[in-house]
């Protein structure tokens, strides 16, 4: 070998030497690319929600985002108690509202693989003595097209807010109220389905709702910071709730949680929900053939599409399609929004009535698929 192969040579493996450094760097310390596109995300997060949660000696919120199952951004904001002067942290736990409907639709697929309910079959089949109960199905009431009067809309609701009820009798309470359209002619939001629903859920599994979706979701998937919610059971990490009164807070307005029931009683926390939106991924609690009629827009008697599916509004912003679901209950707003194509999921939880989390929650969303895509 020649002196000029012999310096090629070397050059040669000097170079390899460099360029096998520097991918060991990267592997060891990660992408300085990546790094510099998740500090751009938190700082315009962060941006976000400042501007939202200006206030750091009032009531506050907590937001979470993963990308395929992992935690890229949390925190929180404002305080957990007021009296306390409690800032409120990542692990606090709040009520959910009406993100209740998830778990309650998720468990009568539950049943209906276990063949203790089909989703055709009619409410009379339960409850005999049901209003049009024959020709309303249990795909009505999941879907909103049932057309039963929406309990909340009923004036005698403050009669009944701070009673304990039991689930037949919240049902007793709306269901001779006059049907407000034909099953199935139109989707309107309703709460009473919901808790007809859950009244279901115990006569056909024999448990209490509660017991239901603590032993078949919350004990399955690991939620240890979920519960049916409860003014007096002491919580730890609770956040409490507040409203907003001209300008001052005042502690949220009690109610009995057995009167929403099964369409908003659950408490959790962003942790334990990013939880249940991977066992959902992960199809750890049904077939994925099960999961997917939770997932589907479905048809009015017209032929219409709408878009809601069990327990989920299906929408497009942007072209892109979204999973979401919020929940409003007094002292508390939730939102919950996951981008299937892209894995992405946004969990945000506010302990003031007065702080939405609907819209922030999307921009989130669309900002953190934006901004991934240019890695």
């Amino acid at each position: 070998m020649n002196s000029e192969s012999i310096v090629k040579l070397m050059l040669k493996t000097k170079y390899i030497k460099q360029t096998c450094l520097i991918w060991i760097v990267i592997i060891l310390i990660g992408n300085p690319m990546n790094q510099i596109f998740g500090q751009n995300l938190e700082s315009e997060i962060d941006s976000l929600l400042n501007n939202v949660f200006n206030d750091k000696n009032g009531p506050g919120g907590e937001f979470l985002v993963s990308k395929a199952g992992n935690i890229i951004y949390q925190k929180a904001f404002g305080k957990a108690n007021l009296e306390l002067d409690v800032n409120l942290n990542t692990e606090n736990i709040f009520q959910i509202g009406s993100m209740t409907k998830q778990f309650t639709s998720i468990s009568i697929l539950i049943l209906e693989e276990r063949g203790m309910l089909n989703v055709n079959d009619p409410v009379s089949k339960y409850v005999p003595d049901f209003p049009h109960g024959d020709k309303i199905t249990l795909h009505h009431l999941l879907t909103h097209t049932s057309g039963i009067k929406d309990f909340t809309k009923i004036k005698s609701l403050g009669d009944i807010a701070q009673k304990e009820m039991t689930p037949k009798m919240m049902v007793d309470f709306f269901k001779n109220e006059p049907i407000e359209f034909a099953p199935g002619e139109k989707f309107e939001y309703n709460n009473s389905g919901y808790v007809l629903l859950g009244y279901i859920i115990e006569l056909a599994s024999g448990e209490e709702y509660e017991q239901f979706i603590q032993k078949n979701i919350f004990d399955k998937v690991g939620m240890a910071k979920s519960y049916y919610a409860s003014d007096r059971k002491i919580i730890r990490k609770r956040a409490y709730g507040y409203q907003k009164k001209e300008r001052s807070y005042v502690n949220k307005t009690q109610i009995s949680f057995s009167v929403p029931f099964s369409s908003g009683s659950l408490m959790s926390s962003v942790g334990d929900m990013l939880k249940w939106q991977n066992a959902l991924n992960q199809n750890l609690l049904l077939k994925e053939k099960t999961i997917k009629m939770a997932f589907t827009k479905y048809k009015l008697n017209s032929g219409q599409e709408f878009t809601y599916g069990y327990g989920w509004h299906l929408k497009e912003i942007n072209k892109i399609s979204i999973r979401e679901h919020g929940g409003s209950v007094f002292g508390f707003k939730s939102m919950g929004v996951y981008i299937p194509s892209d894995d992405i999921y946004v969990i945000g939880l506010t302990n003031c009535d007065c702080n939405s989390p609907t819209t922030i929650s999307e921009e989130i969303a669309l900002l953190t698929l934006k901004t991934l895509k240019k890695q």
